[in-house]
């Protein structure tokens, strides 16, 4: 897609990714994936969260390097450098987190980085405006160029990026869930749009967790999971149930505990949540030997609900009752963990490296610091060494001894630690996010156990997770999160991914019924 090199020679792809690899340290994100894009084409990317797309489209971008596989653009053999090297190349990315600079013009965005230049050296800005109104009208976009970004819509914003591809003669538009911020009426323009790019030969490809946007918009659909290569099919052929199933498409491991039975008291009364004011309200309740799961795609605010019980996220308004003791929401910043913890709820963030652990302290000082900081501030320090000693032998920590550092483990028993500070400190309610990220099978088996004991002991567990395998596997009950709101509730036991994932996609209050029928 040089200016040099055709790219309308018929039976040639635009793009073709052949067996792309990729990994992140020990971590495998890519095992030989291929794409083929073609001219005059939308072709979906689909899959579940951690599927691998990203982190292909990233390649194609210009923004990672591939270990392995190649790439070939208009049928020559390329080695995508940067992102730069990308867009000279002809590849377009708009990402979801929208590349433009706010405090520049329409105009000057379009130029950034290679600004003309007229007679004695100055800014021609009557090129730069004449020729940006020229790529807004061919998308029939209505804008100055001399309109600040900071004064458009989202939408706006989205289109002017749209605008900067074919500015640039880009013949490949990556789109990442380019709806996400737009209402209706905008994405029937975008859709139009992307109608005008498929009718002047370009490939775009277009990334969505919407269905029906899918099914409207793209001739074919490329499926991935786990880093693999799935399937790619021409969408007229199959359904939309065909197609989840081909993100979803596995059986459940054999590497959980058995569920629990008995569900008593309640521990944890969530009542009238609301993230933002004009969310609408969430409640829900844990009881005691229950394990609860709270499933949803990324960003619908599963992950600002769980914050939202320890005072890490802000929330707009609501009530959490714990263990008979009641606080109102949002809770102070600075003290709302600890207030929790003095109840009986413990966090355990995803990230436990910058957000849980003391790298730099031993396997002892990580434990036993809930202990102390269950104590008054001036109160005598005490090594609590038997109460350590206990959750490392429970916890089955493999490090050489307590005074080892939690840096120097692995991240399997990193996490062990972590979950043993606040079953040494007697918690009754444990929130965790991701609780196997970055584990290896055999610990994540390890971790399943110890949360089940911690329930069937007394306890209560709301776990967010990405996989819904693990979900499905860990949990006796499932919440699915859509738009802010839970919008769906099912028990693990007769839960697949199928339903979990159809609901997820839902927008309607048949969600419930759809699980359960699913």
């Amino acid at each position: 897609m040089h200016p040099n090199r055709s790219v309308e020679t018929p039976g040639v792809p635009l793009v073709e990714m052949r067996n792309i690899s990729k990994s992140f340290g020990p971590n495998r994100v890519l095992s030989s994936v291929s794409l083929t894009l073609a001219p005059g084409s939308v072709h979906a990317l689909m899959g579940e969260n951690g599927a691998g797309k990203s982190t292909l489209m990233k390649i194609l971008a210009g923004v990672h390097h591939y270990d392995d596989g190649e790439i070939e653009c208009g049928g020559q053999a390329e080695r995508i450098q940067s992102p730069k090297h990308a867009q000279e190349l002809g590849i377009s990315t708009v990402f979801q987190e929208l590349s433009l600079l706010p405090n520049l013009t329409i105009a000057e965005n379009m130029f950034l980085g290679r600004e003309p230049i007229a007679l004695f050296g100055t800014l021609d800005r009557k090129r730069m405006y004449e020729e940006t109104k020229a790529a807004l009208e061919e998308l029939d976009l209505k804008l100055s160029p001399g309109l600040l970004v900071s004064e458009l819509s989202i939408a706006e914003r989205q289109f002017v990026e749209i605008a900067h591809g074919i500015k640039a003669r880009a013949d490949v538009f990556i789109l990442d869930e380019p709806t996400a911020a737009l209402n209706a009426a905008d994405v029937e323009v975008l859709n139009r749009q992307i109608a005008r790019l498929k009718a002047a030969g370009k490939a775009v490809v277009y990334i969505s967790h919407r269905m029906d946007e899918i099914f409207n918009v793209c001739d074919t659909v490329t499926v991935l999971k786990d880093g693999r290569h799935v399937a790619s099919e021409a969408l007229e052929g199959i359904t939309e149930s065909d197609l989840i199933g081909l993100m979803v498409g596995r059986d459940i491991k054999d590497l959980f505990p058995q569920r629990g039975a008995n569900f008593e008291d309640v521990l944890l009364s969530v009542q009238d949540l609301k993230l933002q004011a004009d969310s609408p309200p969430v409640s829900f309740q844990l009881k005691t030997g229950e394990i609860v799961g709270l499933a949803g795609l990324e960003g619908q605010g599963q992950q600002d609900i769980v914050r939202s019980l320890v005072g890490v996220f802000k929330p707009d308004s609501g009530h959490i009752l714990v263990s008979g003791g009641a606080r109102a929401l949002p809770l102070p910043a600075r003290e709302g963990i600890r207030d929790m913890q003095r109840l009986g709820l413990a966090f355990v963030p995803e990230d436990r490296k910058e957000e849980g652990l003391y790298l730099g302290l031993s396997v002892a000082h990580n434990v036993g610091i809930s202990l102390h900081s269950q104590r008054p501030g001036l109160a005598w320090a005490k090594r609590y060494k038997q109460q350590v000693t206990d959750a490392v032998t429970s916890m089955s920590v493999k490090a050489s001894s307590k005074d080892t550092s939690v840096g120097n483990l692995s991240g399997g028993n990193q996490q062990k630690v972590l979950l043993g500070r606040y079953l040494a400190a007697g918690m009754k309610v444990l929130v965790i996010e991701e609780p196997t990220r970055g584990v290896d099978i055999g610990a994540k088996s390890e971790i399943y156990t110890l949360l089940r004991q911690f329930a069937d002991q007394g306890g209560a567990v709301l776990v967010l997770s990405r996989e819904t395998i693990e979900l499905i596997g860990m949990s006796d009950r499932i919440m699915v999160c859509h738009d802010q709101a839970i919008i769906a509730e099912m028990q693990a036991a007769e839960a697949t991914e199928h339903a979990i994932l159809d609901a997820a996609l839902s927008t309607s209050s048949e969600a419930n019924e759809r699980a359960a029928v699913a």
